[in-house]
């Protein structure tokens, strides 16, 4: 596993879907399967959606979401490609225009 020291600075930084992170206090892993999701009941926006590793969503109540500092160690980096590097990129240009920079 790799130890994070550093918080996200822009979402072209965001951690893909498939990987495999350990949450700070926690010892359980978790697979991202999400960015930048928003809870239901208090509409917060967070960094990350996942479930648990290896066994995937078991339900309802099996979905966690966490910011980028949250993360203690990365066991996996997940897929990355072209294709989301145009997505994610997507996703900072309108980051951008909703804040006015």
């Amino acid at each position: 596993m790799r130890n994070l020291h550093e918080g996200v600075s822009s979402i072209m930084d965001l951690l893909p879907i498939g990987s495999v992170v350990v949450l700070n206090g926690g010892t359980k892993k978790l697979m991202v399967t999400g960015v930048k999701q928003k809870a239901v009941d208090t509409d917060k926006e967070y960094d990350y959606i996942s479930v648990y590793y290896p066994e995937g969503h078991l339900g309802d109540d099996s979905s966690f979401l966490f910011n980028h500092q949250d993360i203690r160690d990365v066991a996996f980096i997940g897929y990355e490609s072209e294709e989301r590097e145009e997505f994610v990129a997507l996703i900072e240009e309108a980051y951008e225009k909703l804040i006015g920079r």
